[in-house]
């Protein structure tokens, strides 16, 4: 899967002067029944592959095929009613949800789309279902969205992904807008409702503890491509790429002599430019194992070095073995940054890469 973005530039015809490459080669399976955790840094294209598995934004290149259906070529008609078996929790409740529509009226919209309304006593039987699966009072179709909290919006948005009887949802930092309690039951709904309706969840989150406790396994994503890929058991005690490596070493560990001693990986400097990403492997810039060899010239690919664990890493038998030991990186400031002028940061991160926390 490729998704590009046209840059362009001009006072009269707009011309094309590069691209920004949100998301650049990713390719992965996601299981029946199972939930598919996405993490990576902010802007490194997880959004962008949730909307184009679902075809809200359009693939450059790549194919997506759903239950044996390819949907690259599918539009129109055929694209509406396969779309009926994927839905979309989308990050923002607020924005999600037509504030002038009611909830019954916004639960019905989609039913009616797809011929799922066969009368008034149904329907109600039907939305009323949808409600107590979600936790809300059947008195909540006649409120507004406004009327809720952001934890009942919530609730709202993935009754109205239930409502057409999904396979798949893919949950766009379903939340990160909510309290930490709140988080709690969205979670455990999303749980409970995967096992009453046998669904398949694809979780496109920040939060590596929310992410470990839904996930059955978990891709890694870096600067549009997917770098490692595990069941979430796996990636969480032996991450084998760099740049996971460094996540985990940022997850608190609720046992405070351990979290005095471990190691923490800083990395130096900030996220590379998507409209002008590194040569070769996009995580070489900070990378504290990189190699003169290899690294800076060949794109490494997704190999699996034990069963179900895939890595993109030229090096990741020797880290793990200790052969290959982390050096200094020191910031890059990147050519793209100097010609378009923007404000680059990157000059302010860290020097030191590794550490040891002491009392």
């Amino acid at each position: 899967m490729k998704v590009h973005f046209p840059i362009k530039r001009g006072v009269v015809l707009d011309k094309t002067v590069g691209y920004v490459y949100a998301v650049d080669g990713v390719d992965l399976s996601i299981r029946q029944g199972e939930t598919y955790g996405l993490v990576g840094e902010s802007g490194c294209g997880k959004s962008t592959l949730g909307r184009a598995m679902l075809k809200l934004t359009e693939p450059t290149a790549g194919k997506v095929v759903f239950d044996g259906v390819d949907l690259s070529s599918m539009k129109g008609e055929p694209l509406r009613t396969m779309r009926r078996r994927m839905q979309m929790v989308f990050q923002d409740p607020m924005s999600s949800l037509d504030p002038r529509q009611s909830v019954e009226s916004l639960l019905v919209e989609g039913m009616r789309a797809h011929g799922l309304d066969k009368g008034k006593e149904s329907t109600g039987r039907r939305l009323r279902e949808l409600l107590s699966a979600v936790g809300l009072p059947s008195t909540s179709l006649r409120k507004y969205p406004h009327e809720f909290s952001g934890g009942q919006r919530q609730r709202i948005g993935i009754a109205r992904a239930l409502s057409v009887e999904p396979d798949l949802i893919v949950a766009d930092e379903p939340v990160s807008a909510l309290d930490v309690s709140v988080q709690a039951q969205v979670i455990n709904l999303l749980e409970d409702l995967q096992t009453e309706f046998g669904l398949t969840y694809l979780v496109i989150a920040h939060d590596l503890a929310v992410v470990r406790h839904i996930s059955d396994r978990v891709g890694v994503m870096y600067l549009g491509g997917l770098v490692e890929e595990a069941n979430s058991d796996q990636i969480y005690t032996e991450p084998l790429h760099p740049y996971t490596k460094a996540l985990m070493s940022a997850v608190p560990v609720p046992d405070p002599v351990v979290e005095d001693v471990r190691e923490r990986i800083l990395l130096a400097g900030d996220l590379p430019s998507p409209a002008n990403p590194p040569t070769g492997c996009r995580f070489h810039t900070r990378c504290p194992w990189r190699q003169e060899s290899r690294c800076d010239t060949e794109r490494p690919a997704l190999r699996e070095l034990a069963p179900g664990h895939k890595v993109a890493c030229h090096w990741a038998e020797d880290i793990r073995d200790g052969r290959i030991r982390a050096h200094e990186v020191k910031p890059q400031l990147t050519q793209d940054d100097w010609d378009t002028g923007a404000d680059d940061n990157s000059l302010a991160g860290p020097a030191s890469v590794t550490e040891t926390l002491g009392p």
